[in-house]
């Protein structure tokens, strides 16, 4: 039977397939395209791997976008029993608008390993790499937060990064945040890619901020254990939320005033994070198209042994069976 760890290559053609989709429509203005055709590749290509998967959450939904089903049964049923957590594109209006940052991405364990909090609002993410694990925390303000872990790695704030989702929600600690002079990148979509970059070495990243969906908290969470990182991740408790917000998150199980670690949100030692990105951004190249293909680049980590795997894939689209539809 196939292990879990021979898996990654497998993995990785899912990302390609839906990098490859979401890029057919760069620019074009059409997100639901981008999403459905990133679906589709993507779809066809898991449903050849050698799993006996199901998909535990999807994100897409939420917005009535195309999207696997909630515990669609996915693979050939006859490898590891396995569970994935799937954005076939973190960065749709991205994609569609011909910006940076789109990546395809997924999560895959053991079943019963990740859990995913309730796509209803927002979460307080931070991230970055594990020299601050367990000296920093939710509950502290932003000022202290980017002070301890800038400490923490011995840099004077004027060359502290911080990286952040352009979200209406983010203006009061975006000013604060200048405030303190940091140099800070702001992304239209894709805070997945935003965490996994404040882990990987001489990326010249240091800290991602701000308030995402939970789906993308727990791929992330995924990627930043593999790599050895912290994540905290918090109920994010804006004005604007309805009354009865915090009543459906109580009621689905969720401890509001918790702060969830990667450990919480991806259990246990065996796991795998893929992507390949199909607009460029901090993290991965974007798709190029060729006279015969295209050529896509795209990552991978992995638990128990915390490898990283960086690929470039050049893809012949002629007779193959997931590529030849495109003209």
């Amino acid at each position: 039977m196939t292990s879990l760890r021979s898996l990654s290559p497998s993995l990785t053609r899912i990302t390609t397939a839906g990098a490859v989709g979401a890029a057919l429509h760069i620019g074009k203005g059409d997100p639901d395209k981008v999403d459905q055709t990133a679906l589709d590749f993507s779809r066809a290509v898991l449903n050849q791997t050698e799993v006996d998967g199901e998909v535990i959450c999807c994100e897409g939904p939420k917005d009535n976008a195309p999207a696997f089903s909630y515990k669609e049964k996915v693979g050939t049923g006859n490898g590891p029993k396995v569970e994935f957590i799937i954005d076939q594109v973190d960065g749709t209006t991205a994609t569609s608008k011909g910006k940076k940052d789109a990546i395809s991405a997924l999560a895959c364990a053991p079943s019963g390993c990740l859990q995913v909090l309730p796509d209803d609002g927002y979460y307080f993410k931070i991230a970055t790499n594990g020299l601050s694990k367990g000296k920093i925390s939710a509950d502290m303000s932003i000022e202290e937060i980017v002070q301890t872990v800038a400490s923490i790695k011995k840099l004077p704030l004027s060359n502290f990064t911080v990286i952040m989702l352009e979200r209406e929600r983010h203006k009061d600690m975006l000013s604060r945040l200048r405030k303190m002079g940091v140099r800070i990148i702001l992304i239209t979509d894709g805070d997945i890619a935003g965490s996994i970059v404040t882990c990987l070495p001489n990326s010249g990243v240091d800290l991602l901020l701000g308030a995402g969906a939970g789906a993308e908290a727990t791929i992330a969470a995924v990627a930043v254990k593999c790599l050895g990182g912290t994540m905290l991740v918090k109920v994010w408790k804006d004005p604007k939320d309805d009354a009865n917000r915090m009543k459906r998150l109580k009621a689905a199980g969720v401890d509001v005033e918790k702060t969830y670690t990667q450990d919480e949100l991806a259990k246990g030692n065996e796991m795998i994070f893929a992507a390949s990105g199909v607009t460029k951004g901090e993290m991965l190249d974007g798709v190029r198209f060729i006279p015969t293909g295209a050529i896509v680049n795209s990552f991978c980590t992995r638990l128990p042994s915390g490898t990283i795997e960086r690929s470039e894939t050049i893809l012949k689209f002629s007779g193959h069976p997931v590529y030849s539809q495109i003209t």
